[in-house]
């Protein structure tokens, strides 16, 4: 009820959380209901530990409640208030109140019908497939597990889990004695965890949805301004794509530049695409694992990337450790636009020098 205080608490969430992980871990694959969500045409989901909720759209407003991560709830409206600190001053109404948006993922609960078979490619038989409900717990096929993300959740006790708009490969269909079709997901250039997840929580991607957007376009370039955190894309002198992004940071909480948390400043061209990667990064105590992230496009040897973001919805501030954060749908934009083309099989393409779409990162300041 609107104004009413979140009845699932962080205790509620973690029982929960390490429940499923302990049922998943000691039974074979069998019927695995899909969460229940709120019906509402949006859903926001939070993306961090807990999240207050606010009276009103402003930070120093009455604190009503809090969310916790992964939760997920309607998503009322999007408003603009005051987070003092912060570039991004846009909150989310949900029915208990304003929570700040940067943490809060905009989702859709669209389930799907399974298929029961499928293309063969050449990796061999297998789709591109989409999560399109906000989360969806899986089973690991194979332990123990190896990624860093999925040892990290298994520590704390909670279970393997894709989110809202991740793409992975499903190689292998199979259907329960209950009648629950399954898909097998993996990533080619991952640490090698196999997972089965619950057909319905994919949606499988088409050739025609991965296909080049105005190929016959010349002289295609991007440029990512850092001073305001924006993306636009030229064909020639032409701006065709406009979108806030979320780049690495240029400076410190104190005001000093971070060389290593920065996207890098000049021209490269996109030297690689991939429908889907794993990203990883960083230290043992101060680095990033994420797995089958979207619409990847490669320009800087480093591993500096445009790509698609689930964990954050904090566009037009600095948020990431050097890649350009994209939204899905931007990210995707970007990647069928830009150079090389990428085929739906594979799905990876490489290219040498000189490359292919031209990435200008600039800073006035510089």
């Amino acid at each position: 009820m609107t104004g009413s205080k979140p009845s699932f608490s962080r205790r509620d969430f973690l029982k929960l959380a390490a429940l499923g992980a302990g049922t998943l871990a000691f039974r074979p694959i069998s019927r695995l209901a899909l969460p229940e969500f709120p019906e509402a045409d949006k859903l926001g989901r939070i993306t961090v530990g807990k999240m207050d909720v606010y009276a009103r759209p402003d930070t120093g407003s009455q604190i009503v409640g809090a969310l916790y991560e992964d939760n997920v709830f309607p998503w009322i409206r999007e408003a603009v208030g005051s987070m003092p600190g912060r570039i991004n001053q846009r909150f989310v109404e949900t029915p208990y109140g304003f929570v700040w948006g940067g943490f809060v993922q905009p989702v859709l609960n669209q389930p799907n019908v399974p298929v029961t078979n499928l293309p063969q490619t050449s990796l061999g038989s297998g789709m591109w497939v989409e999560v399109t409900i906000p989360y969806v717990d899986l089973i690991l096929d194979n332990p123990p597990s190896r990624a860093p993300w999925l040892q990290y959740r298994e520590s704390i006790g909670l279970p393997a889990r894709f989110f809202y708009s991740q793409i992975v490969w499903a190689d292998q269909i199979r259907t329960d004695e209950s009648g629950q079709v399954w898909y097998r997901l993996n990533e080619k250039y991952g640490s090698g965890d196999i997972f089965w997840g619950p057909a319905e929580a994919f949606r499988p991607l088409t050739a025609e949805e991965v296909s080049p957007l105005t190929p016959e376009a010349q002289d295609k370039k991007i440029v990512v301004r850092i001073w305001d955190q924006t993306l636009s894309c030229f064909e020639g002198e032409k701006e065709v794509y406009f979108a806030k992004i979320s780049s690495g940071a240029l400076y410190d909480a104190w005001g000093n530049r971070v060389d290593a948390w920065a996207t890098p400043i000049g021209e490269s061209p996109i030297w690689r695409k991939a429908i889907s990667l794993p990203l990883s990064g960083g230290s043992a105590s101060a680095g990033w694992s994420l797995p089958a992230v979207g619409w990847v496009s490669l320009f800087v040897g480093t591993g500096v990337a445009i790509h698609s973001t689930f964990w954050h919805n904090n566009y037009g501030e600095p948020s990431s450790r050097g890649c350009v954060n994209a939204s899905p749908e931007d990210a995707k934009w970007i990647f069928r636009w830009s150079l090389p083309q990428v085929p739906y099989d594979p799905g990876d393409v490489t290219v040498e020098w000189p490359g292919g779409t031209i990435v200008s990162v600039e800073d006035k300041s510089l």
